[in-house]
């Protein structure tokens, strides 16, 4: 009796799924979290005269490049002017200048990296799964993101590998 060995088929591959990995859009960079209440006095009260004296003698070249995030750790209140005028000391130094947290700044970096790097026209009418794991942390906001950008242009949306996928949105 001849035994028939039948081939192996990858149904993945016959599938037509496209993964997109967002890894891939990580932004690199130094995040730097720049905390106002050094600047205040008793870390608590914004006096402008110090407060501009202070920033004018700061060394600003140390943010070089780096991605910085303003804020201030305390509960103290900061008046709106007092952001615009860090943002104008540290933005000619600073690769990207977010006012908030460091939350704030991945999002905004993320934001970035993927309105530049993903085509959405790419993925007309395609399956597309979002890869769900890797080495770097890529946070929910990049998920909800590309989830955003992507949906008006595919076919369907799943999260996961493209051998297990939970479904995120099908075109009527």
């Amino acid at each position: 009796m001849t035994q028939v060995i039948e081939p192996i088929i990858n149904r993945v591959t016959q599938s037509g799924i496209v993964t997109l990995d967002l890894e891939r859009y990580y932004p690199d960079g130094e995040r730097v979290f720049f905390d106002i209440k050094a600047f205040l006095f008793m870390g608590l009260i914004l006096k402008e005269k110090d407060f501009r004296e202070a920033l004018k003698n700061h060394d600003w070249t140390q943010y070089s490049g780096k991605h910085v995030a303003i804020g201030c750790s305390t509960d103290a209140i900061i008046q709106l002017w007092a952001y615009m005028l860090l943002v104008s000391y540290l933005s000619p130094n600073a690769a990207t200048v977010v006012c908030g947290g460091l939350d704030s700044l991945e999002a905004v970096l993320w934001q970035q990296a993927l309105a530049k790097g993903v085509v959405p026209e790419e993925y007309q009418d395609k399956r597309v799964v979002v890869k769900g794991c890797g080495e770097k942390v890529v946070p929910p906001f990049a998920y909800g993101e590309v989830g955003r950008l992507l949906q008006p242009f595919v076919k369907s949306l799943m999260y996961g590998e493209p051998c297990s996928t939970v479904p995120i949105y099908k075109a009527k």
